[in-house]
């Protein structure tokens, strides 16, 4: 009865979506307060409902009821409890039911804790929000029912793909859905304010968190995955510039844009129009991420290889909801008041540059994505777009931005002096210099990029402890005690600036590190032989057979030494999936935060020899603990008191501002 279950409660989520995507439409003015009561409730009840449903399919997979289909698909008796339960969202229906479990729990949120909004605004917000949730309710129940029975079960299942069985895939796909279906409220607030012809600084105010919020875990989810990558699928590599990968990417670059440009929104008045517009096109992008992985129209380890015709339905969706929202754009964006003026030198002015090069990156990345399947579809020879296209184009253009990102933050509003920003960085200025610099010299001047992108690396994290530096007036003749009370009375949303910024210039670094000087070697070895690479001394101890809870292993014992001295000890595994009959490796991998070794076990020869990988990763770590610090730092910002619940209807003022004068 739990499936029949499961389906009745997705039947009433669908019915009460489509309530709640007609009734604030269609409601006079004079009865928006009841009006919106009531949108509430349909919110709340809509994911009552799906979480329902949800928890009946979490409950048959725990169980082992193989008389569902997407159960006898995707678990086995054998499976660990940890992958039966991410077994719920490690295949197409069930991710299905997770996507719009995250999507309705976005739009109860609005209905709990938007207590600050205009009831009109509130209506409209979780009308359109409600249309989301009947479009993709629909595609659920009709296309992709994960409660459907099967007439005659298995006694067994088929278990869950071996390399999806994983601690960081069972909370990588989560916290990447919070992500790109979170973008889902900056859409509706977007076509809400277009429905209402108002865009001003109160609804900037309103629609910021919640586009901090599905930021922050975006980028949770993005580093997740990108670990995953790095020690599961044993390449050691940590990105491949893969379309599901992309698919995710190019969203985050979106929403990045789409954060900075409402605070000049909330901040000034101005950017209206770049603010509405990219509110529609980065939940666009995570539409479009959703129609490549279920699509079918390529393949990759992330994606869920599908029929065609779920692809028409996504694709159809895709059409009716961006296109209708592009459409009242158009109508609408003339009539949205025109933001302040604004001069050439100002923190306006570097964020429509940040606006700029990110959307522009994030074209880069989407013709590189769909480029090769355009060619593929119109019959030509298939093409290959991989890293090479991405180091030509990507990167110059994101330097610009990693440049005016410690330059930013330290302009006035409004209007300032290029002579007084630059001396603001002077501090930032010389460290980098000096860090450019020793690199080139440490290196002999072989290797001037690497300085130079080390030398943006301490610029970005160097210029933004100057912000907070230059705010609390540390090293400056103000008393301590002063200082002391300015770094207690800055707004949270300081801090969590500071933080972002560093983060991404820590992962600046780890992204130069690991490209310029990582060191790979490869080599056939038996028990008792070694190979050598970067100081290391990797020698195969032994070869054994392994039980696993089910799986059968072999494991690979390595010990290490560096410069003559006992370094550690690692185990490489090959493991063998009888159930799927499928072979997957476990990295052996040991880290410092600053540098990782990695080993893997391949496969062996008819001569007893076996294939070792052996990888020295240099600052690799700092890829993930700087993009973390991002996501810190957002959260941090999440929790200045301009966001907390209850907060006044109108626009506050304790918005970051620009460094004062000396």
């Amino acid at each position: 009865m739990t499936a029949e279950a499961g389906s009745f409660a997705l039947i009433l989520a669908l019915l009460i979506s489509l309530v709640q995507s007609v009734v604030p439409f269609v409601a006079l003015r004079r009865q928006e307060p009841t009006i919106a009561a009531f949108i509430r409730q349909a919110a709340l009840g809509q994911f009552l409902f799906i979480a329902i449903a949800f928890a009946c399919l979490t409950s048959l997979f725990v169980h082992s009821d193989f008389s569902v289909q997407v159960v006898a698909a995707n678990s086995h008796t054998l499976k660990p409890l940890l992958y039966k339960v991410s077994g719920v969202w490690g295949n197409h229906e069930g991710s299905m039911l997770l996507w719009v479990l995250i999507l309705s729990l976005f739009g109860a949120a609005v209905a709990l804790f938007g207590t600050n909004l205009p009831d009109g605004l509130q209506s409209k917000v979780l009308g359109v929000h409600g249309m989301i949730g009947l479009g993709f309710l629909s595609f659920v129940v009709w296309t992709s029912n994960p409660f459907t029975r099967l007439v005659d079960p298995p006694l067994e299942g088929n278990g869950l793909n071996p390399i999806l069985q994983d601690p960081g895939l069972a909370i990588h796909p989560p916290f990447l859905y919070l992500g790109y279906v979170g973008f889902s409220m900056a859409f509706s607030f977007s076509v809400a304010a277009l429905i209402e012809g108002k865009v001003d600084a109160s609804w900037a105010r309103w629609v910021r968190p919640w586009v901090l919020a599905a930021w922050c875990f975006l980028t949770i989810g993005i580093t997740l995955g990108s670990a995953w990558a790095y020690y599961t699928l044993g390449w050691g590599g940590w990105w491949f510039w893969d379309p599901v990968e992309n698919a995710s990417f190019m969203p985050w670059l979106a929403g990045t844009a789409l954060l900075h440009s409402a605070l000049v929104v909330e901040r000034r008045n101005a950017l209206l129009s770049w603010t509405i517009l990219l509110g529609i096109l980065t939940f666009s992008l995570s539409l479009i991420g959703t129609f490549l992985v279920r699509s079918g129209v390529l393949t990759s380890v992330h994606a869920f290889a599908q029929d065609p015709a779920r692809g028409a339905f996504i694709l159809a969706m895709i059409l009716v909801a961006t296109g209708g929202a592009l459409t009242l754009f158009a109508i609408r964006a003339p009539t949205l008041k025109h933001g302040a003026l604004f001069g050439a030198v100002s923190r306006e002015s570097g964020l429509v540059l940040n606006n700029v090069v990110l959307t522009t990156a994030a074209a880069t990345v989407f013709l590189g994505t769909f480029y090769p399947l355009v060619v593929d579809m119109i019959g030509k020879d298939k093409i290959s777009v991989g890293p090479p296209y991405y180091n030509m184009t990507f990167v110059p253009i994101m330097v610009p931005l990693l440049l005016a990102m410690t330059a930013g933050p330290v302009l006035r509003w409004k209007r300032d002096a290029l002579v007084d920003a630059l001396r603001r960085l002077k501090t930032a200025a010389g460290l980098a210099a000096l860090v450019f610099l020793g690199v080139l010299v440490a290196t002999f001047g072989r290797h001037f990029l690497v300085a130079f992108f080390l030398g943006v690396s301490a610029w970005l994290i160097v210029g933004s402890l100057m912000v907070l530096a230059h705010r609390i007036r540390l090293g400056t003749s103000t008393p301590l005690a002063r200082t002391l009370n300015l770094a207690a009375t800055t707004p949270l949303a300081v801090y969590g600036l500071v933080l972002a910024h560093a983060g991404m210039g820590v992962t600046v670094a780890g992204i130069t590190g690991m490209t310029a000087w990582a060191g790979e070697k490869i080599e056939m070895l038996r028990p008792g032989q070694s190979l050598q690479l970067a100081g290391y001394d990797v020698r195969l101890r032994s070869v054994g057979k392994v039980p696993g809870p089910n799986y059968e292993a072999e494991r690979g014992v390595f010990e290490i030494t560096r410069n003559g001295k006992p370094f550690t000890q690692l185990f490489s595994e090959r493991r063998f999936y009888p159930v799927r009959q499928q072979l997957t490796t476990a990295a052996g991998i040991r880290t410092n935060l600053l540098w990782n070794v990695y080993v893997t076990l391949g496969d062996p020869d008819d001569k007893g020899s076996w294939a070792v990988r052996f990888y020295y990763h240099p600052l690799m770590p700092l890829v993930w603990i700087g993009a973390l610090m991002m996501a810190c730092g957002g959260f941090v910002s999440l929790a200045d008191r301009r966001f907390r619940v209850g907060a006044p209807r109108r626009a506050a003022q304790a918005i970051p501002a620009a460094i004062p004068a000396e």
